[in-house]
């Protein structure tokens, strides 16, 4: 996969205690690269990383700290950055406006920083967010040229965290003197809402669809008409590694911003994944919620034409089926107490493979 770049290079990975995280460090590892991560523990209990039991250096720190980042980046000598730590939620945001901002926008300084003179990275990937985009509540999809916004704390830090980018970009990391005073190429990375097994983080609709039923309970939800761009962690995952293997190999025409979303026909609101996934899990039961909630997008779709037309990238698998091989994890982790990660990662590529993508050849 992806021309065999990873093998036996030297990933750094900020957020790898996280839901995607996980996932990441687990694919990385299937290439064959040594992984190194940075993180503050998972903050909840059970997690993923933790249940896949994965072999790997890491240390337990803020990337608020500046110093500890520079000295884990200077000692490790990477290939490659992920940038994936931030505080994630949208009703956290509310009610921890500051350290939304300095987890997300003083972060990403931090990660770019860090890099700063440390030669041995050719690569830099900040995983942001749809959410990053001045949302007009239209009825397309955003395209990477429009502009950044956001209404609640966390939207606009991932708009923040995006016009960062662009700025070490242009000032530090300036394509113009690639190979010249610099060696690293600098990306961002848009996904969608990002679903699958392994995530119990509060106030996201199928953890906590999944944890009521666990429970016994019915859930009450929050915006039953809201659309997103719901998509299964792999695929955003494939998106990021696809765009690394690029700039690992000084394809510089990349070092740019990107999103990674679902087919641009498929929408599906919060009520009707809600349905979905009790096809897959009878005893789930699920309530309309009439309480007023803090102000959230109604409307969030991408346009993934740039990541189709350039990458040759697509989605492996529509949202029905990332909702249904989702349900299935949690379904088997509660009532089997089966960790079903390789095994939908092994079908997931088979399945790539019979689309011919080109990471996968």
């Amino acid at each position: 996969m992806f021309n065999n770049r990873y093998k036996n290079k030297k990933v750094f990975i900020t957020g790898h205690t996280g839901f995607k995280g996980s996932w990441l460090v687990f694919w990385l590892q299937k290439l064959g690269a040594t992984v190194f991560g940075y993180s503050l523990k998972s903050p909840t209990e059970p997690n993923h990383f933790d249940l896949l039991e994965l072999e790997l250096d890491w240390i337990e720190a803020d990337i608020r700290d500046l110093n500890k980042l520079k000295k884990a980046i200077s000692d490790f000598k990477p290939d490659i950055v992920f940038h994936l730590a931030a505080q994630p939620l949208v009703r956290e945001s509310y009610k921890n406006p500051v350290e939304t901002f300095e987890v997300n926008a003083m972060g990403t300084v931090n990660i770019f920083e860090a890099c700063r003179g440390v030669t041995s990275v050719k690569a830099i990937i900040n995983v942001t967010s749809d959410k990053c985009y001045e949302n007009r509540e239209w009825a397309w999809g955003y395209r990477e040229t429009e502009p950044m916004g956001g209404y609640d704390p966390y939207s606009a830090s991932k708009g923040a965290s995006e016009l960062i980018t662009n700025s070490y970009r242009q000032s530090f990391f300036n394509l113009n003197d690639f190979e010249v005073t610099h060696n690293a190429l600098i990306t961002s990375c848009r996904a969608g809402n990002v679903i699958g097994g392994g995530d119990w983080a509060e106030d996201r609709l199928i953890p906590d669809i999944v944890k009521a039923t666990s429970e016994k309970r019915a859930v009450e939800i929050r915006n039953p008409q809201a659309i997103r761009p719901w998509q299964f962690v792999l695929e955003p995952l494939s998106g990021y590694l696809l765009i690394g293997e690029k700039l690992l190999s000084g394809e510089k025409k990349y070092a740019d911003a990107w999103n990674f979303g679902p087919d641009y026909l498929e929408t599906l609101t919060v009520k009707e994944v809600s349905v979905e996934m009790q096809k897959f899990w009878k005893d789930i039961k699920v309530d309309i919620s009439n309480s007023v909630q803090p102000h959230e997008a109604n409307y969030l779709k991408l346009d993934c034409s740039k990541a189709n037309s350039l990458l040759n990238w697509k989605p492996v698998w529509s949202q029905k089926k990332s909702i249904e091989k989702t349900v299935l994890w949690y379904r088997d982790f509660y009532q089997n107490s089966r960790i079903e990660t390789e095994r939908q990662f092994n079908e997931y590529i088979e399945n790539a493979k019979e689309l011919g993508l080109e990471w996968v050849k």
